[in-house]
């Protein structure tokens, strides 16, 4: 079984990346083959200083290893170093139905959001794609948001499995029956963690670099205790039971409508919950309490981490060969990929 996933390195680390993503990504290594690239490239798309783009590359792939990554488990790599993923990039996107790019959901919500509607932000699912193909991945750990661009995925693998092998059937993309042949391009699987598919920001919608509602793993600790402290509230009295979330929030625009709530039940662990909760729906406690208990908490559950990431950094040498290495092995596996796509396509 081999997985794969990224995270763009677009803006600092928050704990939705971990919750989201990292931290099953330091579970699935250990039940297979795991590919786990800093997606740089598709960062170009809001990133436009030079520095801060590698500034922020380099912070990614050290929140990866402090985080519990391992090199000698997992491939660890930048999404630019193997150049393999461009060429695919392009030989797929010539079978791409534009009307698919068009109803791409995280296209219309970019653009929703201000940013600019340029053809890296509208081709993006097409590097997507091919980052997914490039390595014959079986699984993409995704959250709910990101289904689509592994179905598109699998829809584009078949369209140009169509189109260049012989004697190939949607219906069989393997090849197991007798006249079939495989598809060159595998077929991939989201791999959806649903306990922590959408971790909610300190405003109450999506935990996310582009809201400015994150708080940070790896941040100073004054702004950390700022953010968390920031956190929405009601005016519930001190004395009072406080309110819980009941199902999905009525207003679209969030995740949820008790973030500190879900943050709490999110960072600790049930047998402390348990008793938070009780506490909560008794009443006799204020939002300060919970919010600093959160703030225990957090130190708890990163503080191993960052102390980590602080050794990492002070050996930057490392970090690059631990990345060059990761390249390597990922680019031994894209040649032999493209080199059949090449042979399929006629491009010597």
């Amino acid at each position: 079984m081999r997985t794969l996933s990224g995270v763009q390195s677009s803006g600092k680390l928050h704990i939705g990346n971990y919750f989201g993503a990292i931290r099953q990504f330091v579970q699935l290594q250990e039940e297979g083959e795991a590919y786990y690239f800093i997606a740089n490239l598709h960062a170009l798309t809001t990133v436009r200083d030079a520095k801060l783009a590698l500034e922020l590359t380099r912070e990614a792939a050290l929140a990866y290893l402090a985080l519990g990554v391992d090199p000698k488990k997992a491939v660890l790599f930048r999404q630019s170093d193997v150049r393999e993923v461009l060429e695919l990039n392009w030989i797929l996107g010539t079978v791409v139905p534009h009307a698919h790019l068009e109803r791409a959901h995280s296209y219309k919500d970019k653009v929703a959001k201000g940013i600019s509607p340029d053809f890296g932000l509208f081709a993006y699912p097409v590097l997507m794609a091919a980052d997914i193909l490039l390595y014959s991945t079986d699984f993409v750990p995704v959250g709910k948001d990101q289904i689509q661009h592994v179905e598109f995925a699998r829809d584009w693998a078949v369209k140009f499995n169509t189109e260049y092998v012989k004697g190939y059937d949607p219906a069989d993309p393997d090849g197991k029956e007798r006249g079939h042949a495989p598809g060159i391009l595998k077929l991939p699987q989201a791999r959806i963690q649903e306990a922590t598919q959408t971790v909610p920001g300190v405003d109450g919608k999506k935990m996310s670099k582009s809201y400015g509602n994150t708080i940070e793993m790896f941040g100073d600790e004054k702004e950390i205790k700022k953010r968390i402290m920031s956190i929405k509230t009601d005016s519930t009295p001190v004395e009072a039971p406080k309110p819980v979330p009941e199902g999905k929030p009525a207003d679209p625009s969030l995740v949820s409508e008790v973030p500190l709530y879900d943050l709490l039940k999110l960072m600790l662990p049930a047998s402390e919950f348990a008793e938070v909760d009780a506490s909560w729906r008794a009443g006799g406690k204020g939002y300060g309490d919970y919010k600093k208990k959160l703030l225990e908490a957090f130190h708890t559950t990163f503080g191993p981490a960052r102390q980590r990431y602080a050794e990492l950094a002070g050996d930057p040498a490392e970090l690059e060969r631990i990345l060059q290495d990761g390249a390597q092995r990922a680019r031994q596996e894209a040649s032999v990929l493209m080199d059949k796509v090449r042979r399929a396509v006629g491009i010597p």
